[in-house]
């Protein structure tokens, strides 16, 4: 707004030189004289612009000497302008970021080649046996896989729930006797000689898979749990 108010008096003023140099000459003319109209413009303009006291003053001090309006006025506040968004400050790289000489570059040990260290070699006659093995059949021969070790433990377990058996199958036996021998047994016989066949059953279990793990197990557990039997 201001700036407007410039141009306009710009012109101003130089129709009025224009008409001193014409009367005149150009270092002897008249100071030119602002009509109250025209000073009522200008401060209303000045409202508008929203000019502070300083500035005003200053147009004031124009208007009442007839002097030209000032070309430049001072800022309308003590902040500083505003600086320019895009020039940033251009960082300086620390020296640590520099190129290293290739002196440097070896002393760090970067360019040191790894020692080749060989892995675990092989059996050169099993490698032998197998290739062979391989062109006669085909295919690598498979070995047989072991069996399962069986501890004596599992097979003293077992010993015990047959002896569990045993002693269950006597109980029954012995129930129905006394049973017999009260005139009481024929209510009691279908059932007790049913529970007699079941724990028959369940010892010939017992009995087949202990025989086989008893021919699996290592020799020494295989002393060790004749041992027990005996002891038993």
């Amino acid at each position: 707004m201001l700036e407007s108010i410039r141009k306009r008096w710009s012109q101003r003023e130089m129709d009025t030189r224009e008409q001193t140099r014409a009367s005149g000459g150009l270092w002897n003319y008249p100071r030119s004289t602002y009509s109250k109209e025209t000073q009522d413009l200008l401060r209303t303009m000045m409202q508008e612009a929203k000019l502070n006291n300083l500035q005003r003053k200053e147009i004031e001090k124009c208007l009442q000497n007839g002097k030209p309006l000032p070309l430049s006025s001072n800022p309308t506040s003590s902040a500083p302008p505003p600086q320019c968004k895009s020039c940033k400050p251009v960082k300086k790289l620390p020296g640590s970021q520099r190129k290293r000489s290739a002196e440097a570059c070896r002393s760090g040990g970067s360019y040191v080649r790894e020692q080749f260290r060989p892995g675990p070699t092989r059996d050169l006659e099993e490698e032998k046996r197998r290739l062979q093995t391989i062109f006669e059949h085909g295919k690598e021969k498979l070995t047989a896989a072991s069996p399962p070790k069986v501890s004596a433990r599992e097979n003293v377990k077992e010993k015990d729930r047959i002896q569990e058996v045993l002693d269950e199958i006597e109980e029954r036996r012995q129930f129905l006797a006394d049973m017999t021998a009260l005139g009481q047994a024929r209510q009691f016989v279908h059932i007790i000689n049913s529970e007699i066949s079941q724990k028959v059953q369940e010892l010939k279990l017992l009995e087949k898979e202990l025989g086989s793990k008893t021919e699996i197990m290592l020799p020494e557990e295989r002393e060790a749990f004749g041992s027990k039997m005996s002891d038993s």
